[in-house]
């Protein structure tokens, strides 16, 4: 196993288990009031989005990065 095809593995699973994490952190906080609250409840949101994005960079739906170093 080559080092890229590492990191795409490391970068999916990484990505699984954030999002994972991070949307039951998300759904456990749904009903706080307050705008600390709130301000985390957009963290979480964009904490998962971030691992959606790098569970699609490292399978390989956003792009080639890194194929094919010469």
């Amino acid at each position: 196993m080559n080092l890229v095809a590492t990191e795409h593995l490391i970068a999916i699973v990484g990505g699984i288990i954030v999002a994972v994490v991070s949307a039951i952190a998300l759904k456990n906080d749904w009903n706080a009031t307050g705008i600390d609250n709130q301000v985390f409840k957009l963290m979480l949101g964009l904490l998962c989005l971030g691992a959606l994005i790098a569970i699609g960079a490292g399978a390989g739906f956003l792009g080639n990065f890194g194929q094919g170093a010469a």
